[in-house]
């Protein structure tokens, strides 16, 4: 069964149920638009609604204060390429050997996009991929993986971005990158829109990932940040060279919190759009970052444990807010857990189509959204897999790697070059080896961590968000969630051979 023929008639059956309703019956059925908006870099911490003692983001706090907020929302990776993977599929990046930033998915992964495309929805993706090349002839453009229509870019971007539209050479648009992307995003809404089609519009953008830059009147919003932040310094690329240098985090953080707010501003533009245009109040717009605060964005107010690239709640705990005036008509704010794998069942569910037949790891929100659930049903598991391991192994790549070579540039430099490479293997043989790397297991009230050297900790996080306390000598629930750790791990590991594709 093809991935067309698994959700084959989804068009065709809502055509033919406009065709049998009055018109006013039509309206009141009508799919709603669906935006994705995704930070890159962007923590849990980094919003004034969540009570940041400097950063300005007046739009997701207002969003906060009218829609659904999601106050223990989570990235299903501490990094970039396998959270992003993660809403595309529902699946655990690790299913699909998206290890790491740059290892792409696979061409079998059925999306989102596709599911919606098929139920006649019109795809359109803006800004950053990083789940393969975007040009033409890769496989796992966004073209190939079921967006009608895309402007994007391999990796992360900055001011005057460089961008392939439909998979065409890159083009240099002139800019601030989140106002970039958004006005593409408005206009492929407003054509399709005014077409008579419900639209799903990806934006992820490449802010605030460093280096960062930002305009000048957003720059002088944090001014006045502490002087005590000049007297120490942070790593991060240079946006003159491409190379990494030291630089005073005063001045680092002044650029990363304007790169903030913009990003916050251009939400508002397209909120605002979508209020003129007569489309906001059954649109659905879902805002998270995509992993937590890294290194060089570390300003030590934070109440959480780690930081990007960890496996504790500053690795993966991120903002998440959904608006949907029409069904979300009084602010509302939970506690209950959720993660980025958790959007495909839940536009699913929302949207009424089927899901696709293999191992899903997150679960329709569709009662959270309406007020009906109080606590998540199953667990939420993370993995860093040792991609060291994985590379050492010496498999064979997924893909012809010529297929993987990237085409955006960008201003960091990595092995010398301003573009990015992709790569992912075929691994059908599973060994005990192939269990390591730092896991975790969060339940409604207790997390357990393992982390790479294979050493056990527990945390109440009802109590303990900070992850401070160790309750792995007194806790006796720290033995069955290992238990259920192990067991998704065999599930996941099932997956990676590529079993799920059969």
């Amino acid at each position: 069964m093809t991935r067309r023929q698994f959700v084959g008639g989804g068009a065709s059956a809502l055509a033919a149920l406009a065709a049998s309703c009055t018109p006013s019956q039509t309206a009141e059925k009508q799919q709603p638009h669906i935006v994705l908006l995704m930070g890159d870099d962007h923590g849990w911490e980094e919003t004034g609604y969540n009570g940041h003692p400097f950063v300005k983001t007046p739009v997701l706090d207002e969003m906060a204060s009218s829609g659904l907020r999601l106050d223990s929302f989570h990235s299903a990776s501490p990094v970039c390429s396998p959270t992003r993977g993660s809403v595309m599929t529902g699946r655990h990046p690790n299913r699909y050997g998206t290890f790491a930033p740059g290892w792409s998915f696979r061409p079998e992964e059925i999306t989102i996009a596709q599911l919606l495309h098929d139920a006649g929805y019109a795809c359109g993706h803006f800004g950053k991929w990083h789940l393969g090349a975007v040009k033409a002839e890769s496989p796992l453009n966004p073209g190939a993986m079921g967006f009608d229509e895309w402007l994007s870019h391999d990796n992360f971007f900055e001011i005057n971005p460089t961008l392939s539209r439909n998979g065409a050479p890159p083009e240099r648009y002139e800019g601030e990158s989140s106002e970039i992307v958004v006005n593409e995003a408005i206009r492929f809404i407003d054509e399709q829109s005014q077409a008579g089609k419900p639209t799903f519009t990806v934006i992820w953008y490449g802010s605030p990932h460093e280096p960062y830059s930002g305009l000048p009147a957003d720059l002088a919003l944090y001014d006045a940040l502490p002087q005590s932040y000049q007297e120490q310094s942070t790593t991060l690329t240079s946006m003159e060279t491409g190379a990494q240098v030291q630089r005073p985090l005063r001045e680092v953080l002044r650029e990363r919190y304007a790169e903030i707010t913009a990003m916050d501003r251009s939400i508002g533009k397209l909120r605002q759009h979508l209020a003129d245009a007569g489309l906001r109040d059954n649109t659905l717009v879902w805002y998270c970052g995509d992993n937590g605060t890294p290194l060089s964005g570390q300003a030590g107010v934070s109440p959480l444990r780690g930081m990007k690239a960890d496996v504790y709640e500053g690795g993966t705990r991120v903002p998440g807010v959904i608006e949907w005036p029409a069904r979300i008509g009084a602010p509302r704010t939970t506690d209950v857990n959720s993660v980025t794998s958790d959007t495909l069942p839940t536009l699913c569910d929302l949207v009424g189509i089927p899901l696709p037949s293999r191992p899903l790891d997150g679960i329709s929100l569709k009662p959270l959204i309406d007020g009906q659930m109080t606590e998540r049903p199953t667990p939420i598991c993370f993995w860093n897999y040792d991609i060291a391991h994985e590379r050492a192994a010496n498999l064979e790549p997924y893909l012809d790697p010529a297929l993987q070579v990237g085409t955006t540039p960008l201003v960091k430099l990595m092995d010398g070059i301003a573009t990015r490479n992709f790569v992912n293997f075929r691994h059908t043989e599973i060994t005990e080896q192939d269990y390591a790397g730092a896991r975790t297991i969060l339940d409604n009230r207790y997390k357990l961590v393992i982390d790479a050297d294979a050493e056990t900790e527990l945390f109440d996080l009802r109590s303990d968000m900070g992850e401070k306390t160790n309750l792995i000598d007194s806790q006796p629930e720290a033995a069955a969630l290992q238990r259920q750790l192990r067991t998704w791990q065999e599930s996941v590991l099932h997956s990676l051979t590529g079993a799920d594709y059969a």
